[in-house]
């Protein structure tokens, strides 16, 4: 499935792409007329192809591609791919605090160029100005904006897009609501849902279309990559920021973070209710649209 999300999804035609909901949605339908079939080998997951496929390419393929997620879930790697993303928006920060004198917190004090380890990371504090975090939660990096005050960043470097209603929204949602923190969430896709519902409440996306290897796993991003392979063509190697990154940390978020903290505090209420999972997405998406048009909010009549 990620496969085909990948060429239909990230790659298909202008205009002609859908949300990878659909394609799940669609394989579902051709499971229930019988035109496909899956098998698991854990833990990589299901693996699905056509019924009429002859075992022993379907055999032959899955000895090709099954490895290849196996050794991206081996060991540390998982985390190590994570924190190359963090590390990029680590950079970008910096660049923007020399620049622009935006003060954050969280980073990684012992950057080197040998990123096959983990790097230690020194994570923001979860007491600011008498609210805090329960357990040993945090946020990935705080920023101090001298007009929106405080603004929380979690970093999302997964091939799964993100959606309004997913693990990684809610427990965001439920952390910048504690701290009073405006939500600003960066990974590698989302779909279309989540920035037209979000964005209403004050919540800041950026997906930056890349998902980053650490240099030291070159190989493996070069076969995970591979177009007659797993086809994730947008992995790249490293963890410096592209352009879009950069311009986006140290421009659209200094910039646009006074406008979205007023839409914050408009909406929090109904953001602490959706990540607590005391309100349903639908009732919660519905009363956001009421909210940013305008329209009059009966509790009772939605």
């Amino acid at each position: 499935m990620r496969t085909l999300e990948q060429k239909i999804s990230d790659a298909g035609p202008y205009e002609q792409r859908v949300d990878p909901h659909i394609l799940n949605a669609s394989r579902k339908s051709l499971a229930e007329a019988g035109e496909i079939d899956s098998c698991m080998h854990p833990p990589t997951g299901p693996w699905h192809y056509l019924r009429r496929t002859p075992e022993f390419c379907r055999e032959s393929r899955l000895r090709e591609l099954v490895p290849i997620v196996r050794e991206i879930q081996t060991g540390n790697r998982m985390k190590r791919i994570g924190q190359a993303l963090e590390i990029a928006v680590y950079k970008s920060l910096e660049q923007t605090r020399n620049e622009h004198g935006l003060t954050f917190f969280g980073g990684f004090p012992d950057l080197d160029d040998d990123d096959s380890r983990l790097f230690r990371k020194e994570e923001p504090p979860s007491l600011i100005s008498g609210r805090s975090l329960t357990g040993n939660q945090s946020l990935d990096f705080c920023v101090v904006h001298p007009e929106a005050g405080l603004a929380g960043i979690e970093v999302k470097n997964t091939r799964a897009w993100i959606y309004p209603d997913s693990e990684e929204i809610t427990e965001t949602l439920a952390k910048c609501c504690a701290l009073d923190a405006v939500p600003t969430i960066i990974c590698r896709r989302y779909a279309y849902g989540t920035y037209s519902v979000l964005h209403k409440c004050g919540v800041l996306l950026f997906q930056n279309y890349n998902q980053l290897y650490p240099a030291s796993e070159r190989q493996l991003a070069a076969k995970a990559s591979h177009k007659h392979l797993l086809g994730y063509h947008d992995i790249r190697v490293g963890n410096d920021p592209n352009p879009r990154l950069r311009t986006f940390i140290g421009k659209h978020l200094p910039r646009t973070l006074p406008d979205a903290r007023i839409r914050f505090d408009q909406h929090k209420d109904l953001l602490e209710r959706f990540a607590a999972r005391d309100m349903p997405y639908e009732e919660f998406a519905a009363r956001a649209r009421r909210r940013a048009t305008g329209t009059a909010e009966d509790h009772d009549t939605l």
